[in-house]
């Protein structure tokens, strides 16, 4: 038996097409082996959001090259698709492929197997048009499964590389998403998380028809779909149709993750984001009418160009007043490519760095206040891991909120209610309550 080995960089979205790419491996014979492991073939499915993510992602080719230089090595995803030559030019890669035709894969591969040369596929990303069915068959996790409805963004912020790296909008059909969602819930999980690149900006390519709601409300008729999650969604996005959706149905999990990227509107105007903070601050206050106990999550870009200490203090007092229930924090990268790129007044690295940890800390401050809240009340918990030294089992609730409690590996991939006893910074903790509110909801054989 042939083996084949992943390594996937960068975002939920990679790592579902790493999924999938590793069930047409399996399907067709190969053992999908871990990536330290010696392989016949390795693929490395890379990431370009970050300088960092790309530097990563030559250190993991040439690793998997030292592994074993007989192997057939193959690079795809966005840093293939936006440097294809710059990859292709490291000696011992055999096949390049971008952001589309990964379906192929397999076949490239043993293409390149074969003839003992290399194998580019790695055409103009701007000109797609259509979706790429890319399903997957099965999940290495069996707690919760991402769920791709959506390629592509139109927004071209400032300081993003995605839309050429990704292309253009393009969504995928609703009887396909139903399909998948079907066979999920057929596996035994219980959460479903909506993935895409520009995961709102669903049916722009079409007219607007059918748009994310639709495809929320498919997905709400699939029996034993008990938790379906947003992963990502733009401010100008929460319409009042979804909101209700949220609101309405007791499947959906109570917690929205909202990018705001800078709390001062002229670094958005800049950044070419399309709001401003108060708008912002509007859809947050109508997100938490309709879902009282929501987990709002956003992230945030420090040390963009031209951020004066003012601005960043804005930012600063902007994310407290909102509280939100988690931040997450990056550095400007400078991407080559990108308007910002070429924007006066680049942010010394050691201010962004003190900017960074600033908001950090501020993030941390808040992630404790979110959690305080919860302490003497019963959650409903997925549990995912067991820790046999401690004895506690770790698991999310659907405002995204980490608790441990006492369980073994026996609770594995159910939902259970879980009384909350104490919150920390990092997480909840708490009790096993064996019946309270909703019943333990097994996975089914």
């Amino acid at each position: 038996m042939k083996r084949a080995a992943f390594y996937v960089l960068g975002c939920k979205v990679n790592q579902y097409e790493t999924e999938a790419m590793a069930g047409i491996f399996r399907r067709h014979g190969y053992e999908v082996v871990d990536f330290t492991a010696p392989a016949d073939v390795y693929i490395v499915h890379t990431c370009a959001v970050t300088q960092q993510a790309e530097r990563k992602s030559r250190q993991v080719i040439r690793r998997a090259i030292r592994t074993n230089p007989e192997a057939v090595i193959a690079v795809t995803g966005c840093y293939a698709q936006i440097a294809a030559d710059q990859i292709g030019g490291i000696p011992g890669v055999d096949v390049v492929i971008g952001t589309q035709d990964r379906g192929k894969i397999l076949a490239m591969v043993e293409q390149a197997a074969a003839e003992r040369r290399p194998v580019r596929a790695v055409g103009d990303i701007s000109q797609a048009t259509r979706f790429e069915e890319l399903p997957v068959y099965e999940y290495a996790s069996r707690t919760r499964a991402s769920l791709k409805i959506e390629e592509g963004c139109d927004q071209f912020c400032a300081y993003c590389i995605v839309p050429y790296a990704r292309g253009p909008v393009r969504s995928r059909d609703i009887a396909a998403i139903v399909a998948e969602a079907e066979r999920l819930v057929a596996q035994g999980f219980k959460e479903i998380v909506l993935t895409g690149i520009h995961l709102g900006a669903y049916g722009k390519d079409t007219g607007g028809k059918p748009e994310l709601a639709d495809v929320i409300e498919a997905l709400y008729a699939v029996d034993g779909i008990v938790r379906l999650r947003i992963s990502s969604i733009e401010p100008t996005e929460v319409t009042d149709r979804l909101l209700h959706l949220l609101a309405d149905s007791p499947k959906v999990c109570r917690h929205l993750h909202i990018p705001l990227q800078s709390g001062d509107d002229t670094v958005l105007r800049r950044m070419n984001r399309q709001y401003g903070t108060d708008e912002y601050a509007g859809v947050i206050a109508r997100v938490r009418q309709a879902l009282p106990d929501v987990g709002i999550s956003t992230d945030m870009i420090v040390g963009f160009p031209g951020e004066t200490v003012e601005q960043f203090e804005n930012t600063y007092r902007f994310a407290e007043t909102v509280g939100f229930s988690r931040m997450h924090i990056f550095q400007y990268s400078r991407r080559t490519g990108t308007p910002a790129a070429k924007m006066p007044d680049q942010v010394d690295p050691e201010e962004k760095e003190r900017r960074s940890k600033r908001l950090l800390a501020l993030a941390t401050r808040l992630a404790g206040e979110f959690h305080a809240r919860f302490v003497g009340q019963t959650v409903e918990v997925l549990a995912e891991r067991a820790d046999p030294a401690t004895g506690l089992m770790e698991g999310l609730t659907g405002n995204y909120a980490r608790v441990l409690f006492p369980g073994s590996e026996a609770l594995h991939g159910k939902l259970v209610p879980v009384r909350i006893t104490a919150a920390g910074l990092e997480h909840l903790c708490g009790e096993l309550i064996p019946t309270a509110g909703r019943a333990e909801i097994n996975r089914p054989d």
